[in-house]
């Protein structure tokens, strides 16, 4: 396992370099985006979309990383916390298959698969959002 952890699971150069390098270089099979109930980077962004709340320092730009799949969620309609992170999650594995070259290609020919999964904290248990790429079954949704 190659893990590379960011608030909020947001993209930037870095990530995206680290992640390649587990695909390209230590043939990871599997790349994962792992959200969580009760994240605080989503949060936040909510309640800066909601109510003009703002942090300051580095933590803005996480927020601001975040506040695409705030709007995204809010512009469909959808309104609960786990909606929201769901949301994110998908966002965050479009914006990896998008913004990696060498990702995308890697999971179109079947090399890696691509999954958004959210963890919920209470009972351990993990739910499949999104997959890419999963043309075995490499994982399934557990309750």
């Amino acid at each position: 396992m190659f893990v590379v952890r960011t608030a909020g699971h947001v993209l930037g150069p870095e990530v995206l370099g680290s992640i390649e390098y587990g695909v390209s270089v230590l043939s990871c099979p599997m790349v994962i985006v792992l959200g969580h109930d009760a994240c605080g980077a989503v949060a936040a962004a909510r309640a800066a979309v909601e109510n003009g709340e703002t942090v300051q320092g580095y933590v803005r730009d996480v927020i601001e990383k975040v506040t695409p799949s705030v709007l995204a969620t809010r512009a469909a309609g959808l309104s609960e916390d786990g909606q929201f992170i769901a949301g994110h999650i998908r966002h965050t594995t479009s914006l990896l298959l998008e913004r990696s070259r060498l990702l995308a290609d890697a999971t179109e020919a079947g090399r890696v698969a691509v999954a958004g999964l959210s963890y919920q904290l209470a009972d351990g248990s993990v739910h499949l959002i999104t997959s890419h790429g999963l043309g075995t079954p490499h994982i399934r949704a557990v309750s």
